[in-house]
C-alpha cells in the first residue's frame, strides 16, 4: 500500500456541496479530500456505489497523492460545457458559465422527461452555440436500442459530435452503433469503460467509437493510461463531479495522454454552488490549465458534512483501504 490508514484519515475532510441544478439525481455533491506528499487528493464516488466499485477511486486518490503524476505532453486542456436536464429556458444561464467553451455536451433521457424535452434542450443549446458550436449528448444507458434509435434520429438534425452511452449494455451499444453507422453519428462508451469488469471488453467487441474515461472509476491516472494505451480509439477524459482536487486529477490524464482529439468532460466544478479552492479549475477561454489545487480551509471548515456523514464517509474509506490492502 502507498499510504497507512493513519496517514489518510489524519488529513481527510469531507465536505458536502449544493450543486446549482439537480443533476445526475442528486442535488449535493459530497467528497472526501486528504493530503499526500504529491499534494491534495480527492475520493468521491458516489453513495449508491458499493465498496468494491468504491475501493477503485480510493486507489485512484491514493495514486494521485502518493505518485508522480506521469510526463505531461501539455500544459493546458481544451473542455465542454455540461448542461443538465433543465429547461429550455435555463439553457442560456447554465452555458453562460463555461467561458468560451466550443462543445456542449448535453444530458438527455432523464428520468421523468421525454424525449420532446430533449430536442428541446438540444435546439436550445444548438441555437446558444450558433452553427460553428459541437453538440454531444449523454444518455448514460437510458434508452433501449429501439428509443435510442428513435431519439438519435431526432436529435441527428442538430448535427451532433457523438451520442455517449445511448444503451446500458456492451451488446446494446454494438446494436445501436450498426443501426446509426450510416447516419455518421459515433457513438461513445463511458458506463460500459468504467463501470465494467472488463474496462476494454466494449473496444474488442467494437460497439462504440470512442471511449470515455475518467480517472478515479479507472483506479488512477497510471491504470487508466494503460487502458487508453491497449483500447485503440480514440478517447475523451471526463470527470465525475468532482470538486478542483479531482478535477485536477483528470487534468493530469488528460495532459499525459499522446493524442487529444476530442474536447473533454473535465469543467464540471461550474455545476457546483461553490469549489473547495479559492482559485478553481474552470474554463478560460474554452480551456483549463493542468495544475494541483490546494483547497481553503474556510471552505473545508464552512462545508463540512454533518458528523453523521463524516462517519459513514470515512467508515467507508477504511473498508475500501481494507479490500486494497487484501
Amino acid at each position: 500500500m502507498l499510504a497507512t490508514l493513519t496517514d489518510i484519515l489524519h488529513t481527510a475532510r469531507v465536505v458536502s456541496i449544493p450543486l446549482r441544478q439537480r443533476f445526475r439525481g442528486i442535488e449535493t455533491r459530497e467528497v472526501v479530500l486528504f493530503e499526500g506528499p504529491q499534494g491534495w487528493t480527492e475520493f468521491s464516488p458516489f453513495v449508491e456505489y458499493g465498496d468494491e466499485e468504491a475501493a477503485a477511486w480510493l486507489s485512484a486518490a491514493l495514486d494521485f497523492g502518493w505518485n508522480a503524476a506521469p510526463p505531461l505532453l501539455r500544459d493546458s486542456v481544451r473542455v465542454n460545457a455540461t448542461l443538465p436536464a433543465v429547461v429550455p429556458s435555463l439553457v442560456a444561464d447554465v452555458l453562460d458559465r463555461f467561458a468560451g467553451c466550443r462543445t456542449v455536451k448535453v444530458k438527455v433521457a432523464e428520468i421523468g422527461q421525454t424525449l420532446e424535452d430533449d430536442v428541446a434542450r438540444v435546439a436550445a443549446a444548438r441555437e446558444y452555440l450558433g452553427a460553428e458550436g459541437r453538440i454531444r449528448i449523454d444518455a448514460n444507458g437510458g434508452w433501449n436500442v429501439d428509443e435510442a434509435e428513435h431519439a438519435i434520429h431526432a436529435l441527428a438534425e442538430y448535427d451532433l459530435e457523438y451520442v455517449e452511452q445511448p444503451c446500458a449494455t456492451v451488446d446494446e451499444l454494438w446494436q445501436i452503433r450498426q443501426r446509426v453507422k450510416y447516419m455518421g453519428v459515433p457513438v461513445a462508451a463511458d458506463e460500459s469503460v468504467r463501470k465494467a469488469a472488463d474496462p476494454l471488453l466494449v473496444a474488442r467487441q467494437e460497439a462504440a467509437d470512442i471511449l470515455v474515461i475518467k480517472a478515479q472509476p479507472l483506479g488512477g491516472i497510471h491504470d487508466a493510461l494503460a487502458i487508453a494505451g491497449e483500447a485503440g480509439l480514440p478517447l475523451v477524459v471526463s470527470s465525475a463531479l468532482e470538486t478542483s482536487v479531482g478535477i485536477s486529477m483528470g487534468l493530469h490524464l488528460a495532459a499525459a495522454l499522446p493524442e487529444l482529439p476530442y474536447d473533454c468532460g473535465l469543467a464540471t466544478v461550474n455545476l457546483l454552488s461553490l469549489d473547495v479552492a479559492t482559485d478553481p479549475l474552470v474554463p478560460v477561454d474554452g480551456a483549463i490549465g493542468v495544475r494541483r489545487v490546494v483547497p481553503d480551509a474556510g471552505v473545508l471548515e464552512d462545508h463540512a458534512a454533518s458528523p453523521e456523514r463524516e462517519a459513514w464517509w470515512l467508515a467507508r474509506l477504511e473498508r475500501c483501504y481494507r479490500l486494497l490492502a487484501g
